[in-house]
């Protein structure tokens, strides 16, 4: 005859195997990987005055442990600016909106984990040099795959370009279908056909062209497409990239955009994040815990 305790000691090894389980498959898509691209105002330009940039960061845009960038030899490591330091090589790089955008995302939703920024823009390219089978694509493509080997989700690419199309107008004519094509092409490549895209729309650009590229952006009409103007913010002497400033006030525009694409647009006191994985929706609050002690109270007090 087996004493009273020993079927619930037998069943907490039960217990424990489910709980580790959930615990690591939630574990494992706690990266929410948003791809940055573009040209140099996705890189970064702010504080760059004469190829030369000043060092300052914003104090609320700092260093956390809580946002990675996956540098360009493919290793996560907690993101600073200028992050595009290693991709955008041959420009000086400062503040992009990159950082802004995630201490957004992280402040509105605490229990998002980990965000992991994968930098892929580079300055003063055209949207012809971003085409299908290009080198600027097959490496945004390829920088999108691996930053999922170690787990995580890409959530979104965050798209900045258009000032280098406003010089010729045949550029400017042909950016609408070009872009739409793009972003076709980038979804099909990653075999996402509704992963999140939030474009910036150009306040500045390099020609005259400027309001025919921002119009092309405008008239883009695609599902899981956002897009966040950045006409009137401030801009550098050159009168093309944005401030320190601005670049950090487009980043929390770029985060409140991001947001809009989460499950139920989960608030930060909520106590819970809704992830989005292959279409699969995970649930991840201390509520299943709880749940454990109480069915063990009340098998221990009814058995």
């Amino acid at each position: 005859m087996f004493p009273p305790y020993f079927s619930w000691i037998c069943i907490l090894p039960i217990f424990y195997n489910l709980g580790k389980t959930i615990s690591d498959d939630l574990g494992s898509m706690d990266k929410t990987i948003i791809l940055l691209a573009g040209q140099s105002n996705m890189a970064g330009r702010g504080g760059v005055i004469n190829d030369k940039w000043d060092g300052i960061i914003p104090y609320e845009t700092g260093q956390t442990t809580s946002i990675l960038r996956l540098t360009a030899k493919h290793i996560w490591v907690e993101a600073t600016d200028p992050l595009h330091r290693d991709i955008d090589t041959n420009h000086t790089c400062g503040v992009g909106p990159g950082m802004s955008m995630a201490h957004q995302i992280v402040r509105k939703v605490p229990g998002i984990g980990t965000v992991g920024l994968v930098p892929c823009a580079v300055g003063g390219t055209n949207i012809s040099q971003w085409s299908k089978g290009s080198h600027l694509y097959n490496q945004l493509v390829r920088r999108a795959r691996i930053s999922l080997r170690e787990g995580g989700n890409i959530q979104a690419l965050v798209w900045y370009q258009g000032e280098s199309d406003t010089i010729l107008k045949q550029d400017a004519e042909a950016y609408k279908r070009r872009l739409f094509k793009f972003f076709l092409d980038f979804r099909t490549d990653l075999q996402s056909p509704m992963l999140p895209i939030i474009q910036v729309a150009i306040t500045s650009g390099e020609g005259q062209y400027i309001e025919e590229v921002r119009q092309a952006q405008m008239g883009i009409d695609l599902l899981n497409l956002e897009t966040v103007d950045a006409k009137g913010l401030p801009l550098e002497p050159d009168n093309l990239h944005l401030t320190t400033a601005a670049q950090a006030e487009l980043g929390e525009k770029l985060g409140h955009a991001f947001l809009q694409f989460l499950p139920g647009q989960v608030q930060s006191n909520a106590g819970s994040l809704i992830v989005q994985n292959n279409a699969a929706y995970i649930l991840h609050t201390n509520w299943f815990y709880t749940a454990l002690i109480a069915l063990l109270f009340l098998f221990l007090r009814f058995h």
